[in-house]
């Protein structure tokens, strides 16, 4: 890639954004109409979990392939290529008539998200080689998120009440649109001068392992263990089947060696529990301010607020703070505030007082301000920058997963614990397991931090990079078609 100006990275910098914007700005959004939907379809509780984790789910199923296949054909051409599908999903997601094809509409959507966040990040990572520059742009980068979770729970809400909830996907058409041509005109074109070669077999292996995981989780509470058991092998398989198979390959669809870097591994395990703590979180504070506490879908979105705003704030200066002292200090910040705040319902019942409801919102977005800009900065630190796709890749697989998991395993704790009862007379209760887990999730970003930003982590993150490195030298180039 050219050197750019510094008003041309920050406008390539922008365009990437925007890309993000639309895809979070969907996700946040589309919770707050989960009751709206819900009475609208005559979904369930594992219907509602399929609407969220069937978009998820293939994301992060197809996260490392879009990443790969950027660096081999181009980033540019893969990333409109994304735009145009995700937006013509969004279309579909809109038209819907029923459940089963919002959930398939939703996979399209997913389709084309996945070949836009990577790649977007791919980009930026090449766009921004300077370490403190670099750990900036990705400062503003985490900071849209904040600026989706702000503006998706209070637009959503808003158009739910006035036009209904497939207006919620309107919103991307102009959006997805604007980025597109904006790509075409601005952003040069860039790959990795050695890219890997396909893995089928390991992406096969990875969706195999993603959806019978995802599966079995969701409808363990109303499905028989008959049922269940079959889709929980094919997951132990599949994972089995990975750890053989991938380290035999010369250009695997994801290299096993990136995990001797402890930070690698600990960005991994880290955006794993954070995402698993959003999804879950989001989950049950919809479900709760519309189906017990009864209000409407503007109204929940406002209450969203106390989360969103601090996420928006707290993200951009995690980034200076990464860029200026490294991801420690965020790291723990961000653990603490989550673990705190999922006591606070755990222990202490906050949804039902106004007060520690809108603490532990508050906590909440703290934390997850904090958590995402130390997750890429230590996912593509201390890797080969020719491969930035594939590192970028897997850091929000880990990210997408966790979502997918966390809505799985707090929605099934959920139906289990309700059950045919209603929501308003059991779902404190019914909800307590799911806050305990999501404690234990920020627990777990808590001690990571701890273990994964140190010197003894970044020595071995040297060491990973240097056979790697090696390895690309010695790797015969690729060749077209």
């Amino acid at each position: 890639m050219p050197e750019l100006s510094h008003r041309r990275r920050m406008l390539v910098l922008s365009i990437c954004c925007m890309s993000l914007l639309i895809v979070s700005l969907d996700n946040t959004a589309l919770n707050v109409a989960l009751p709206s939907m819900q009475r609208e379809l005559h979904a369930t509780t594992s219907g509602l979990q399929w609407t969220i984790d069937a978009y998820t789910l293939v994301l992060a199923s197809l996260l490392m392939l879009a990443g790969s296949t950027a660096d081999r054909i181009g980033r540019k051409r893969v990333f409109m290529a994304g735009l145009v599908i995700f937006t013509a999903g969004s279309l579909l997601c809109s038209l819907a008539p029923n459940l089963e094809l919002l959930v398939v509409f939703r996979m399209v959507q997913a389709v084309g998200g996945s070949m836009l966040n990577p790649v977007a990040m791919s980009i930026i990572t090449n766009t921004f080689t300077e370490p403190r520059e670099r750990a900036r742009a990705i400062g503003v980068w985490g900071a849209v998120v904040g600026i989706s979770m702000a503006a998706g729970p209070l637009a959503g809400g808003l158009l739910v009440e006035s036009v209904g909830w497939r207006s919620i996907f309107w919103v991307n058409l102009p959006v997805g649109l604007a980025a597109l041509l904006l790509t075409l005109r601005f952003v040069p074109e860039s790959r990795a001068p050695r890219p890997r070669r396909p893995d089928p077999v390991g992406q096969v292996l990875v969706i195999a392992l993603f959806g019978s995981l995802t599966y079995a989780i969701i409808e363990a509470p109303d499905a028989s263990l008959t049922k269940v058991l079959p889709f929980a092998a094919v997951a132990v398989a599949a994972l089995l089947a990975l750890l053989i198979y991938e380290p035999r390959r010369a250009e695997p669809l994801i290299d096993l060696r990136f995990f001797h870097s402890a930070p690698f591994s600990g960005a991994t395990g880290i955006a794993v529990s954070a995402f698993a703590a959003l999804g879950g979180f989001l989950f049950l504070s919809t479900l709760y301010l519309q189906n017990v506490r009864g209000l409407d879908a503007l109204h929940a979105g406002l209450w969203m607020l106390p989360m969103a705003v601090p996420t928006l704030l707290c993200a951009p200066l995690s980034g200076r703070l990464v860029g200026s002292r490294g991801p420690r200090l965020p790291l723990l910040i961000a653990g603490a505030a989550m673990t705190v705040s999922g006591l606070l319902f755990a222990l202490f019942e906050a949804e039902t007082s106004d007060v520690t409801l809108f603490l532990g919102y508050v906590l909440f977005g703290v934390g997850f301000g904090f958590v995402n800009a130390p997750i890429t900065n230590t996912a593509v630190s201390g890797m080969p920058r020719t491969q930035a796709g594939v590192a970028a890749a897997v850091a929000s697989t880990s990210r997408q997963l966790g979502q997918t998991l966390g809505v799985a395993v707090i929605g099934a704790v959920l139906a289990a614990g309700i059950g045919s009862s209603p929501y308003r007379g059991t779902f404190v209760s019914a909800a307590r397991p799911g806050w305990w887990i999501l404690a234990a999730c920020g627990a777990a970003v808590l001690v990571l931090g701890l273990l994964t930003s140190g010197r003894w982590a970044h020595r071995t993150a040297e060491r990973t990079a240097e056979p790697l490195e090696t390895a690309e030298v010695r790797q015969p180039v690729a060749t077209s078609g």
